[in-house]
């Protein structure tokens, strides 16, 4: 089914930054504060505020992991007898261009048949939980990424082939503000926000404090969705009171029980966040998605959302399912039973991301097709590209 009569949209895509992504336009006031990469001649490290971090253990991504190698993992379909630790394979000559050059980058996406990917960061979707104890830092560290991120990459250019997302944190609400009308200026097609509380001086917020509606209402008049991609949220805290690792460490070996306790729980808090606190009563033409958190989420949540209402009827002055059916698209992980998922959101609100060029992507991002037998041609091409045009606010019928 990889052959489709039109091009696809995929909205998770990855670039693999630059050592300088943090630091080259980063206020020299900040510059211990915020990512320090530290050197000993063979070994790179990422110093975050005042400790090592190591949300990516090798921050030159020399060597890189091939893209789509951990399938059978991620599937869980790993061959008797077969070392999970095998799996993994490198690179074996330097990062190739298309993972840090815009013009390399589009010549590949045409050539996989794709018009317009959404790319994210790799090494930046650590920083904002590393830095959570400093909120000034964190604002001029993200402030100093979107003006790398839009000098390497672009939010929007002519061709459409490429959209970035830049990082908006919301952890002090009028530079949240501010941040939002700069990179709204330069052309930025959507956001991308972390699921997680939102850090704050003296505790955390949610994401629904009305301290962040003047974000949402600018972007919500701008047109411009938000979307909430897979990060370090801070919820391995969770595992820590259980006994496991408390910090996230990407490829270390975890204790299972991790992935229980932990598991999607960060991306259903954020979703439950917007709606049971009214973002979107407050802001109905906000649009947001979940971008590689999966989707098994979603049922859990409809289910207490309906309940809840029932409970507590004059908390809700519309029913909040119907808020995750409108408001909220998900781009699920290729491998869960999109089937259900269809049920449960709507066909209109799934979307395809492949996380290509990542491990645990697809290798051949229109394989996708290959999990999507079960729908009709007409839902095939929702999924695979009409959905992602309404999400970015675009007319699908003149975009066709």
């Amino acid at each position: 089914m990889g052959n489709l009569s039109y091009q696809a949209i995929d909205v998770d895509n990855h670039y693999y930054e630059p050592l300088d992504a943090f630091t080259r336009h980063l206020d020299h006031r900040f510059r211990r504060r915020g990512v320090q990469m530290v050197s000993d001649g063979r070994h790179t490290l990422a110093i975050i505020g005042d400790r090592v971090n190591r949300f990516i253990p090798n921050p030159t991504f020399d060597p890189i992991i091939l893209p789509g190698c951990l399938d059978s993992l991620f599937r869980g379909e790993i061959p008797d007898g077969v070392d999970p630790a095998s799996l993994m394979k490198v690179e074996k000559l330097e990062l190739r261009p298309e993972y840090r050059s815009r013009d390399a980058r589009a010549a590949v996406v045409h050539r996989q048949g794709i018009e317009t990917i959404v790319m994210f960061p790799t090494f930046g979707c650590g920083v904002e939980e590393a830095l959570k104890d400093d909120v000034a830092a964190t604002m001029a560290s993200l402030h100093a990424f979107n003006l790398w991120l839009d000098e390497d990459w672009g939010f929007d250019r002519a061709d459409h082939r490429i959209l970035t997302a830049p990082m908006i944190s919301l952890a002090d609400p009028q530079q949240a503000v501010e941040e939002v009308d700069f990179v709204l200026g330069r052309g930025a097609r959507l956001v991308h926000v972390r699921p997680a509380p939102v850090p704050g001086l003296r505790q955390s917020r949610s994401l629904g404090h009305p301290s962040h509606d003047p974000v949402w209402a600018r972007l919500a008049e701008a047109n411009v969705p938000v979307a909430f991609h897979l990060g370090d949220s801070g919820y391995l805290k969770i595992a820590g009171m259980w006994g496991g690792k408390a910090t996230f460490e990407a490829f270390a070996a975890p204790d299972p029980l991790d992935k229980i306790v932990v598991d999607d729980r960060a991306i259903h808090d954020t979703m439950a966040s917007l709606i049971v606190h009214g973002v979107f009563d407050r802001h109905p033409a906000l649009r947001v998605a979940s971008i590689e958190n999966g989707s098994e989420w979603v049922h859990r949540l409809a289910k207490r959302l309906k309940k809840l209402a029932n409970q507590h009827p004059r908390s809700f002055p519309n029913d909040p399912v119907e808020a995750l059916r409108e408001h909220v698209w998900v781009s699920p992980y290729y491998e869960e039973d999109l089937g259900l998922l269809a049920e449960r959101l709507g066909i209109e609100h799934i979307l395809f991301g492949s996380d290509w060029p990542h491990g645990e992507g697809l290798e051949s991002p229109l394989s996708f097709t290959d999990e999507l037998t079960g729908f009709s041609a007409s839902d095939v091409r929702k999924i695979m590209r009409d959905n992602a045009l309404t999400f970015l606010g675009v007319t699908v019928a003149s975009a066709a």
